[in-house]
C-alpha cells in the first residue's frame, strides 16, 4: 500500500474509532491507510494524557507545516523586501497590488525582490497588524466568504437528491435494480444491522456492524453490491440520516448507483424497506443487542426471508424473482 497523508476528514474518522477501542491495525484497513501512517499520527499528535482527540491533532499538524514553511517565506526571509513593503505601505500608502507591480517594473530581472500581492496581504494581517489601517480596504483577514450558516446550510442540502427527482420508473416498481436502504439499530445503540432491499422482488440484504460511522457503512455497501450484477443496480435510496454521511457522490462512486435521499420523518416513502425491516423484528425483537448475536445468525434470517415465498409474486420468493428462476411462474409481473 502507497504512503498516504492523513487527511482532516480521516483524522476525525481515527478519533471516534480509537474511542470505540479498535486497534490500529483495524484502523488503517477501514480508511485505507498503512499501519504505520496510523501508529504515526497518533504518536505525533495525540495530547499530554495520551488520548488522540481530532481538533487538537489538526492544530498540532497545522503548526508543524507553518513551522516547516518557514524557510519558504520570501518576505521573511529578505530583510531588503521586508523594509520595501513597510516604507511604500505605512509612508507612501501604497495598495500591496501597487507594491507588488511597482517591484516587478522596476526588478524585472531579479526574483528575490518580486513578491505577490496575496503574499504582501498575508504577511500584513499575520505579522504587521499595525499596517492594516493603510490599507485601502481594511477588511477581517479572515472574513466569512460563502454567506451566513443558513446559506451554507441551504448549499448543502442543494447537493443532495431528494426522492421527488428520482425517475419515474423506481416509482412504478416494475424493475429489478431500484433499492432502499437503512438501518436498524440495537439495544446498545452502537451496532447495527444495514438492510437494504430490492423494490421489485423484495429480495433483501443483511449486514451487521458493531461501530457505526461513514467509512464502516460505505464499505459495507461497497462490498455488497460488488456482487450484485450491474443490470440489477439502478438507484438507492436512503432516509435523510446522517449516518451515510453528507456525501452522496462518494457512495454514488461506491456502490455505482444514483443515490436519492428521503425526506425527514418520511418513512413511508421507503415503504419496501420499512416493511422489510418489520420482517426482521420477527428474528430480531427491538430490545435485540446486535452485539450479542452473530453474523452466521443475521446471514440466516437473510436467508429464510428471501426464501418465504410472498402473494404479491404469486407466492414466488423474492430470491426466484430476483435471480430470475423458473421464470414463467412469475413472468406476468414483468408484463
Amino acid at each position: 500500500m502507497s504512503h498516504k497523508h492523513i487527511t482532516p476528514s480521516q483524522q476525525n474518522e481515527i478519533a471516534v474509532l480509537l474511542r470505540t477501542n479498535t486497534k490500529q491495525k483495524e484502523i488503517a484497513d477501514i480508511i485505507g491507510v498503512t499501519p504505520s501512517a496510523i501508529c504515526q499520527e497518533i504518536k505525533r499528535n495525540k495530547d499530554s494524557d495520551g488520548v488522540y482527540r481530532a481538533g487538537n491533532a489538526k492544530f498540532k499538524k497545522k503548526q508543524r507545516r507553518i513551522k516547516a514553511n518557514q524557510r519558504f517565506r520570501k518576505i521573511q526571509n529578505n530583510s531588503w523586501l521586508k523594509r520595501y513593503i513597510n516604507h511604500r505601505i505605512g509612508k507612501k500608502h501604497w495598495s500591496p497590488d501597487q507594491v507588488s507591480g511597482r517591484l516587478k517594473r522596476d526588478y524585472p530581472n531579479d526574483k528575490n525582490r518580486q513578491i505577490g500581492k496575496d503574499s504582501i496581504y498575508t504577511y500584513i494581517y499575520s505579522e504587521r497588524k499595525d499596517l492594516v489601517k493603510y490599507l485601502h480596504c481594511k477588511k477581517g483577514a479572515y472574513r466569512r466568504k460563502y454567506g451566513t450558516r443558513i446559506r451554507e446550510k441551504q448549499r448543502e442540502q442543494a447537493k443532495i437528491k431528494r426522492i421527488d427527482t428520482r425517475p419515474s420508473i423506481v416509482d412504478k416498481r416494475i424493475r429489478i435494480g431500484d433499492w432502499e436502504g437503512d438501518t436498524v439499530i440495537g439495544k446498545d445503540k452502537k451496532s447495527r444491522l444495514i438492510t437494504n432491499v430490492d423494490r421489485f422482488s423484495g429480495y433483501g440484504l443483511i449486514d451487521r456492524i458493531s461501530k457505526t460511522s461513514v467509512l464502516i457503512i460505505h464499505n459495507k455497501l461497497k462490498n455488497r453490491f460488488d456482487k450484485i450484477s450491474r443490470n440489477k443496480k439502478y438507484t438507492y435510496t436512503y432516509d435523510n440520516g446522517i449516518e451515510i454521511g453528507k456525501d452522496d457522490d462518494w457512495l454514488e462512486s461506491k456502490i455505482n448507483m444514483d443515490v436519492y435521499r428521503a425526506f425527514a420523518y418520511h418513512s413511508w416513502e421507503r415503504g419496501c424497506n420499512e416493511n422489510f425491516n418489520g420482517l426482521i423484528r420477527q428474528f430480531f425483537p427491538k430490545d435485540t443487542n446486535f452485539a450479542n448475536i452473530s453474523d452466521e445468525e443475521v446471514k440466516r434470517v437473510e436467508t429464510l426471508l428471501n426464501d418465504r415465498p410472498r402473494k404479491r409474486l404469486n407466492y414466488c420468493t423474492p430470491k426466484e424473482v430476483f435471480n430470475g428462476e423458473d421464470f414463467e411462474k412469475f413472468s406476468y409481473l414483468f408484463n
